[in-house]
């Protein structure tokens, strides 16, 4: 009950302080604007100030007369009550508004005393540099109003305060005027950069009235109006007239006193207006503040009033749903996390393909929730009484169809299989009496294409939960475990072997099993990789565990699609259509699953994907060093101690691109037995090319009294070729010239003549080159499998 009266009582009290403290803030963001645009009118009075002390300075520097002094004077007392009330009105301005935009305004201020200094006392001084300064600083007083706006909701106020900005720029042009008219006056003629700085002024005088116009309401366009009429500003549009008629280079033939005053009267009218604009806008701040004000009180009145009404409802209800709550909250409890999970579990038994699933949901029904009660209350009671019964039901129609299904995949892989060994047994056949390379060629396509198709039916067998492995006797090195897993992939020549450990053997019990894992994630790496790539596979020991890995140089996977295949490799799914569309992966991860072992896709080291395999330590065998497999390209000198266990052979074997071992080509022995010295020591072999190139060294040893000499069959051919450095001339042409004696200077064994009787063996061309085609593809296709391996 305490939860029930809490819970509504909390969430009012949370909405209410979320919408007092908003209102709070707007409030306090009302008074902090009321402030704000106090200070932006302070600010737009002491720019139009400094704008008249700007004009009185430029005329002092051009005409340094008392009359000019007297003039500058005056306008610095106005300036300064200006700065005094600027000031006492920066002070109130909150720390966080606008500060390092009001930290420079105040220290040009402070820089106004050595700038009024100079404009006094320095003699032949520069007019522009003088009032670039004020310039600066009446710029960054009518920014500050322009920023004034800045986070004001109410759109009116804000336009307002953007108008009475745009008055400021638009006096600040006819005072840029004003300066430079003086400037050019002062330097006798009418410079180009002077006349570029009028044409400026003139264009933000024009785009400053516009925007005035655009923001400002009916009222105050006609107050403008009103202000661009009369005697000053004809004047005034004369001379900018006559100003811009004047060309570079030549001297302004404009009476000074008069621009002064005519400007000085049209940025008069202008302050003027300004003023009453700023009037109208802190008006309407001001009123603003108080409606906020207003609606704040209003606000926590009512938020007041809503939680003592939600108080007195809430405990009042409280009282009459808790029993029946409790009550209801106890039954679903127990159909929640007793009954339904106890039903699937049971569900999940291998025996559970016999459940009827209407006689269990039968079974499993209980008496309805609240029976007594027609209200909401016992509404749900009966509704999850209902949804119980419902799961019940489905999950035992699910757990049927799992079962049939995997007894389908089952049957239907079997049968299948069946086939398949019935074709390769056929294609054995075929391939043994078949000596044309090309229909043999296709003979081991089609071998191939019939392991694959094993593989296919193992798969199917995987996802119907039954074991692909069959019972073995000895354990099966690492290397021809890899061998065989190529072996059952369509691009087997793609695959690249590297670096692996030859002291690891897979377990009887696993070998099959790891195999078509590794089947399947080679498949799935050439399969997603350009045609002309190479896959390779490693495989490395690392004490306690043996890690397989499988890189291909594919375009990659992206992150998110990589930890989504991750997902599925370590938790993969339960039989359904998915889970046979992407059969690879589901079966790569129910047999890791199975097995202990774990499977991750990473990217590759450069580009592409890498599957990496870890088998446990369950799994794997450590072989002696006399077992090890013979590395691809090495030869061993010495023969086995012990007989090493038999080599691995697949069933179905595949037999796409070698021959079998009973279908292979004749060849010559490559090993023979070496005679035994010493009956103690273990049984050799050497290499047949070893003898046949061994009596190149003889030495033929002769005693002599001397000393022991030695002598090679070389020593004939150093002694013919050194007479043929002075050759025996034996018979003449007519001319005088040596004949040529065939054969005379020939190197004895350099160039072997056969007998008569060899001659007349014949060679058929035909078979040679058939024999040569076969070695070829043969080659190209680059078998993994030594020719008579299975004699080893």
């Amino acid at each position: 009950m305490r939860l029930i009266v809490a819970a509504p009582l909390v969430a009012v009290i949370g909405f209410a302080g979320l919408a007092l403290t908003e209102s709070a803030r707007q409030t306090t963001r009302a008074s902090d604007l009321e402030v704000v645009a106090r200070l932006g009118a302070e600010a737009g009075d002491l720019a139009y100030r400094l704008q008249r002390e700007r004009a009185a300075a430029a005329d002092l520097l051009t005409h340094p007369d008392a009359e000019q002094q007297d003039a500058f004077g005056v306008e610095l007392g106005a300036t300064d009550a200006a700065v005094e009330r600027y000031r006492r009105q920066r002070d109130k301005v909150p720390t966080d508004a606008d500060a390092a935009l009001l930290r420079r305004i105040d220290a040009a201020l402070d820089g106004l005393a050595p700038l009024r200094t100079q404009v006094r006392t320095a003699e032949h001084a520069s007019v522009s540099a003088m009032t670039f300064s004020y310039r600066i600083a009446i710029a960054d007083l009518i920014t500050f109003r322009e920023n004034v706006s800045h986070g004001v909701v109410n759109a009116r106020l804000a336009d307002g305060i953007r108008a009475s900005a745009a008055l400021s720029k638009t006096a600040e042009a006819i005072g840029q005027q004003q300066v430079a008219v003086l400037r050019a006056v002062a330097a006798g003629e009418l410079t180009p950069a002077t006349q570029q700085d009028i044409t400026a002024a003139r264009t933000s005088y024009t785009e400053s009235s516009l925007s005035f116009l655009a923001l400002a309401p009916t009222e105050w366009s006609i107050w403008w109006e009103q202000a661009g009429t009369g005697k000053e500003a004809l004047a005034l549009q004369r001379m900018q007239d006559e100003v811009s008629r004047a060309q570079p280079g030549t001297p302004l033939r404009l009476k000074t006193a008069d621009w002064v005053t005519t400007t000085q009267q049209r940025a008069a009218r202008l302050a003027d207006l300004r003023g009453r604009v700023d009037v109208a806008v802190l008006d309407d701040v001001r009123a603003a503040h108080a409606d906020q004000r207003r609606r704040a009180v209003a606000e926590a009145i009512g938020v007041l009033l809503a939680l003592l009404l939600t108080a007195l409802v809430t405990w009042a209800v409280a009282r009459q749903i808790t029993r029946r709550l409790r009550r209801l909250r106890d039954a679903a409890n127990a159909l929640a996390f007793e009954q339904l999970p106890a039903v699937v579990a049971r569900l999940q038994r291998p025996d559970s393909a016999s459940v009827d699933p209407d006689e269990l949901a039968r079974q499993q029904s209980t008496a309805a929730l609240e029976p007594s009660s027609d209200d909401e209350i016992g509404e749900l009671g009966q509704a999850f009484t209902a949804v119980h019964q419902a799961a019940v039901r489905t999950a035992a129609e699910q757990a049927v169809m799992r079962a049939n299904t995997a007894d389908i995949f089952i049957h239907l892989s079997r049968r299948e299989q069946r086939l398949v060994d019935a074709v390769l047994a056929q294609v054995d056949r075929v391939e043994r009496d078949e000596t044309d390379p090309d229909r043999l060629d296709q003979l081991y396509t089609l071998d191939n294409l019939a392991t694959r198709m094993g593989r296919i039916n193992a798969s199917l067998l995987v996802l119907g939960g039954v074991g692909v492995g069959r019972v073995r006797r000895h354990d099966v090195p690492l290397q021809q475990v890899l061998q065989a897993a190529l072996s059952q992939i369509e691009h087997y020549a793609r695959i690249r072997l590297g670096m692996i450990d030859g002291d690891v053997a897979v377990a009887a019990k696993s070998v099959d099993e790891v195999v078509h894992l590794l089947a399947e994630l080679m498949d799935n790496a050439t399969a997603y990789s350009p045609p002309g790539s190479e896959t390779w596979v490693s495989g490395r020991s690392l004490g306690d565990r043996v890690i397989i890995q499988i890189s291909d140089e594919g375009v990659g996977l992206p992150p998110q699609r990589l930890q989504q295949l991750n997902e599925l490799l370590a938790r993969p799914p339960a039989i359904d259509v998915a889970a046979v569309r992407a059969m690879g992966l589901v079966v790569v991860g129910q047999l890791a699953a199975r097995l202990g072992a774990s499977v991750q896709l990473r990217r590759g080291p450069r580009r592409g994907t890498l599957a990496e395999a870890t088998l446990p330590a369950a799994m794997i065998r450590s072989l002696p060093p006399e077992e090890y497999l013979l590395a691809p390209g090495r030869l061993s000198r010495r023969a086995a101690r012990t007989s090493a266990p038999p080599p691995y052979r697949p069933r179905p074997e595949p037999t796409a691109g070698h021959a079998p071992a009973a279908r292979t080509l004749p060849a010559a022995p490559v090993f023979r037995p070496t005679p035994s010295v010493d009956p103690g020591d273990a049984p050799t072999e050497e290499l047949l090319i070893f003898e046949q190139v061994n009596h190149w060294f003889h030495a033929d040893v002769v005693d002599s009294s001397d000393g022991r000499q030695w002598s090679s069959p070389a020593d004939d051919a150093w002694r013919t070729a050194a007479q043929a450095h002075t050759p025996d001339v034996a018979t003449t042409t007519n001319s005088g010239l040596p004949k040529r004696q065939p054969q005379r200077h020939l190197v004895p064994g350099g160039v072997t003549v056969a007998p008569q009787q060899q001659r007349s063996e014949y060679r058929d061309p035909a078979q040679v080159a058939s024999a040569m085609a076969a070695y070829a593809r043969g080659v190209a296709a680059r078998r993994r499998t030594p020719i008579n391996s299975g004699n080893s």
